[in-house]
C-alpha cells in the first residue's frame, strides 16, 4: 500500500464529461511529495462492481471515488482531505454532503440534519445546495451522497446486493460504521465540488432503497440518534 498516494477512482459512460471534469482534478494543488492518479472505469455493470474493479486497480491508500461530472473547485482540496485523514484514523471516509441520520424510508436527504454544501443541478438549474454548518474539522455522519466518497481504508463495495447507481454509496457508508470507522463532512467555507448532474433518471432506485431498507434494518436507526 503506497501511502503517499491518491487515486481518483470514476465509473466513465461519457467519456467527454470525464475530461472536463478531469482538467480540474488535474487543477488541484498537489502535497509535496505525494503521487496522483486517475483510473477511468468503463463498462461498468454498476457503481459498485465499477468501484471494486477500480479500488483493485492500484495501491494507493488514499482513494477518491468520484462522479464523472463532478467539478472540484477548491484547490486545496488533497491536502485538506490527507490532512483530515493523517489526524483522524478512525475517520474512514468523507464526503461533501451528508446527514447525522438515515430517516425509516432509506432516503437520507429527507433527514432534518443534513451537514455540508456543494454547487448542484438536480432540479435542472444550478444553484447552491447549503445544508448545516460544519463547527469543527469534520461533522460525523451517518450517511454521504455519492457524488464524492473519499476514503483512507479499503472496503469492498458491495455489488452482490446493488445493481446499478443507487444506494451503493449510503451501502458502503454503513459498512464503514459496522468495520468500526467514521464517516464525515468537512468544514467548507465555500463549496468544494460543482456538480453537474442535471434530473437524474430514477430507474432502479425504489428497488435499490428496498433492498437496502431490508439489508440494513439493523442499522438504521428508528430514530434520530443524538451524538
Amino acid at each position: 500500500m503506497n501511502v503517499g498516494k491518491i487515486a481518483f477512482i470514476t465509473c466513465v459512460s461519457d467519456p467527454a464529461r470525464y475530461l472536463r471534469s478531469l482538467r480540474t482534478w488535474r487543477a488541484l494543488q498537489v502535497p509535496p511529495g505525494w503521487e496522483v492518479e486517475y483510473i477511468p472505469v468503463a463498462d461498468a455493470e454498476s457503481l459498485a462492481s465499477g468501484y471494486n474493479r477500480g479500488m483493485e486497480a492500484t495501491d494507493a491508500r488514499y482513494k477518491v471515488y468520484v462522479h464523472q461530472d463532478v467539478s472540484i473547485v477548491y484547490a486545496s482540496f488533497l491536502e485538506r482531505i490527507v490532512g483530515l485523514f493523517g489526524r483522524y484514523d478512525r475517520l474512514g471516509m468523507l464526503g461533501v454532503v451528508g446527514a447525522k441520520d438515515v430517516p425509516a424510508s432509506g432516503v437520507w436527504w429527507n433527514s432534518s440534519r443534513k451537514y455540508g454544501m456543494v454547487f448542484g443541478d438536480p432540479t435542472g438549474t444550478m444553484a447552491l445546495l447549503k445544508y448545516g454548518d460544519v463547527a469543527g474539522e469534520y461533522e460525523r455522519v451517518r450517511a454521504i451522497d455519492g457524488l464524492l466518497m473519499a476514503t483512507q481504508y479499503d472496503l469492498r463495495w458491495r455489488e452482490d446486493l446493488f445493481a446499478g447507481w443507487h444506494y451503493y454509496d449510503l451501502s458502503q457508508c454503513a459498512e464503514f460504521e459496522k468495520a468500526g470507522f467514521e464517516v464525515g463532512v468537512p468544514r467548507q467555507q465555500t463549496p468544494w465540488c460543482v456538480h453537474e448532474c442535471g434530473i437524474s433518471p430514477m430507474t432502479g432506485f425504489e428497488e435499490n432503497r428496498r433492498i437496502f431498507v431490508d439489508y440494513y434494518r439493523d442499522w438504521i436507526p428508528s430514530r434520530e440518534e443524538k451524538w
